[in-house]
């Protein structure tokens, strides 16, 4: 019986010290992006160079194009870098090309003997640009607004190097679509909070900008060229720091992408974004570790300690202080981000969400690929 007693008793401690942990994250970082305020943005519209990658992105170009193209800014470019595209890309940007003259296109021409990911393709465009500012999007997503541009664009001083934007999905019926937009939403409070304590880590190519000069004199992407994925994040992660990255998420500066339609497609998408994990810096993986194995670790000690009620006042209280931190915090988030109708099923999918991508982590740890994949 003593031994017992000793055990819950540990157990007890560990679990308010894991709730501890949980509300630091929720009233530290992630309810940052909802008390943040815009101080001292600048209003001069600087130069602006564009830049999309795009395979066999045909219908998104398509469909999407037009509104990037379309911005309310006055000194732009936009360059989509065509690569080795086997559909009819190339009508659908020279089409384009006819009717906006801002618009450049750079071809890449498939070559059996010459695989290479997206990084290859970002720096042709990056070549090919003739602005300081750098802004990167997606062939598969749109703009909030016509403001887009100058909404991230007043984010840069002489001092900024880095502007973080807010790049969501569009909204579609079904719980997966919640699920991705949930995954979404929870990742960039996280980036964007962080970012806002001066403690930056990455950023998502679907909405990113920062400065030429920066992409040259760190030698771009040379220190994780054969990564799959990190053309957005490992660069991020490699150059920023706590006094050269700014955030922008005013609704107007959202981008949306169009969302993954099944769950293997979407794990598929989250494997090629998770082989970027194990070149953070031993600082970042370790602050985006801890919170969900605190999260893992605080749901077990629980239901451990509630079966035995031991102590279930106290375990109630404390359960309940974290529950109503997290529904506010995500409330007022989901409204800062546009994301409505998913606080709801935040309860369900925050038991579940680590334990999914601690199993597609563990896939991609146990099975490293070499394939040198573009999407």
């Amino acid at each position: 019986m003593f031994q017992e007693n000793l055990f819950l008793s540990v157990l007890f401690l560990v679990f308010a010290f894991v709730a501890a942990i949980q509300l630091f994250y929720y009233l530290y970082f992630y309810l940052a992006p909802v008390t943040y305020r815009r101080i001292g943005k600048s209003s001069a519209q600087k130069p602006v160079s564009v830049i999309i990658c795009a395979r066999n992105e045909a219908e998104n170009l398509s469909e999407f194009l037009p509104a990037v193209l379309e911005q309310d800014y006055p000194d732009y470019e936009v360059i989509v870098v065509n690569d080795c595209s086997e559909d009819n890309s190339y009508e659908v940007l020279g089409g384009n090309m006819l009717k906006y003259p801002h618009l450049k296109v750079s071809n890449v021409n498939k070559d059996p003997q010459f695989a290479h990911n997206k990084k290859f393709a970002q720096f042709i465009g990056i070549k090919a640009s003739k602005n300081e500012i750098l802004l990167f999007t997606d062939a598969d997503c749109t703009p909030g607004s016509q403001h887009w541009i100058s909404g991230i664009v007043s984010n840069f001083s002489d001092s900024t190097d880095f502007v973080l934007g807010y790049g969501g999905y569009l909204k579609k019926k079904g719980l997966l679509n919640k699920y991705i937009r949930f995954d979404c939403m929870t990742i960039a409070i996280q980036y964007l909070g962080m970012a806002i304590r001066r403690v930056p880590y990455m950023g998502v190519g679907r909405n990113l900008a920062y400065r030429r000069n920066v992409f040259f004199d760190n030698k771009g992407f040379g220190s994780h060229t054969n990564v799959i994925s990190g053309d957005d994040d490992l660069f991020v992660n490699s150059n920023s720091g706590s006094l050269n990255t700014s955030v922008e998420f005013r609704t107007e500066t959202h981008t949306r992408s169009v969302p993954r339609s099944t769950f293997n497609e979407w794990v598929i998408q989250k494997k090629r974004h998770m082989t970027t994990a194990p070149y953070y810096k031993p600082r970042d993986k370790f602050l985006i570790v801890l919170e969900p194995v605190s999260r893992v670790l605080f749901y077990t000690t629980f239901a451990v300690l509630m079966s035995f009620l031991f102590m279930w006042p106290y375990l109630l209280i404390i359960f309940g202080l974290r529950l109503t931190t997290q529904l506010v915090v995500l409330i007022l988030a989901q409204k800062k981000l546009n994301e409505p109708g998913l606080a709801g099923f935040s309860l369900i999918f925050d038991i579940f969400s680590p334990l999914i991508n601690g199993s597609i982590l563990l896939a991609n740890t146990l099975r490293r690929s070499g394939k040198n994949q573009w999407k």
